[in-house]
């Protein structure tokens, strides 16, 4: 059976029954396991489980510090290459969100060793590998285990000058709201899962979910750039709220400029919204206003390797923008923080 699986297409979406960060469990859920957890004084941990931010941060000197993060999740699409490449590039994000530079990473694999054939998983650590090697780590190492359905991701240890670290609360009033991928990749993904993606759009959210981070390690030096995040599981809504709760600001977000993949509204209409996005609304959705259905999908679509999404104070835009243009980025701002006496709702939609 395992060699016939290996003869034919495998369509390893087929295999699992959530897709890349969709399959994360909401904000609300993640807070009612976190709350009162164990935590021992230690005050070299600059960024622990107490915070919400993208990895942890652990103080070496007064000077430098490690980054420490793991994510992973079951397969997006369908190719075992590809997949690889994903999980890889989505783990690395979080130490680039931070302002880190990656060192090292080791893998965590799981595999249905009854169900697919070993090679199919060799692919996946393979383009794991090659995501490692496009940022110039390497994949040093890692644990498997056997597993009902197919897992990959990694293990990620980075460094930063403590000085230069990026935090997802520290924003301020007035500084502008800039995400660096577009979005959709949830409601893309859902296409695929029911076979009616067309080619061209699969292509596109490949490539996207791919694309390294890197330019957050470049702003780290930066002092205009105030805050940062990447935006995976919890969709914009979901990252955006934490960056507004983390610094006691709300935001304005201009709707029609967001940045969305193309017929993203056509695959709505075909019932291709994630059942990640309906759970993301239950979790947070009170906290936004002005939402219509067709934005809230998109809103709480959870992405898997967004974006970055970048506060910049206004005085600081020229350099931002001269940084933006190195990596052929031409951004737009999305909104804008605010206080939050300003509006009811933490997030607003104008």
């Amino acid at each position: 059976m395992l060699l016939q699986k290996a003869k034919r297409k495998v369509r390893l979406t087929e295999y699992s029954h959530g897709s890349g960060c969709g399959c994360k469990i909401t904000p609300a859920v993640l807070d009612a396991i976190l709350k009162d957890s164990l935590t021992l004084p230690d005050d070299k941990l600059l960024i622990g489980n107490t915070h919400k931010d993208d990895a942890a941060v652990y103080a070496l000197n007064d000077e430098t510090a490690i980054i420490s993060t793991t994510d992973f999740f079951m397969p997006i699409v369908d190719d075992a290459f590809t997949f690889g490449r994903i999980a890889a590039t989505n783990a690395i994000s979080d130490v680039f969100a931070m302002g880190g530079m990656p060192l090292m990473a080791i893998s965590i694999f799981g595999w249905p060793v009854d169900k697919l054939p070993a090679e199919i998983g060799k692919q996946v650590v393979e383009g794991g590998r090659h995501a490692c090697q496009e940022v110039g780590i390497q994949l040093a190492g890692g644990h498997s285990i056997d597993s009902p359905e197919p897992i990959f991701g990694l293990a990620v240890t980075g460094k930063v000058k403590i000085k230069h670290l990026k935090r997802n609360n520290t924003a301020r009033a007035g500084n502008l709201l800039f995400l660096t991928k577009p979005l959709g990749i949830g409601i893309l993904s859902t296409a695929q899962k029911k076979k009616i993606i067309a080619l061209e759009h699969r292509k596109l959210a490949e490539q996207l979910m791919c694309q390294p981070n890197t330019l957050g390690m470049v702003l780290a030096e930066d002092s205009g750039v105030t805050a940062m995040t990447d935006v995976t599981g919890f969709g914009l809504g979901g990252h955006l709220l934490e960056m507004c709760e983390g610094a006691g600001l709300g935001a304005r977000v201009d709707f029609a400029k967001l940045p969305i993949l193309p017929a993203i509204k056509e695959y709505l209409a075909q019932g291709c919204s994630p059942g990640g996005a309906g759970r993301n609304f239950k979790s947070y959705g009170d906290k936004i206003a002005n939402m219509s259905a067709e934005q809230q999908a998109i809103i709480c679509d959870p992405q898997t390797s967004g974006g970055l999404l970048i506060a910049v104070a206004e005085a600081s835009l020229n350099g931002f923008f001269a940084v933006c243009n190195k990596f052929d980025l031409k951004l737009e701002s999305i909104g804008k923080f605010v206080s939050q006496d300003e509006q009811t709702k933490t997030i607003m939609l104008v």
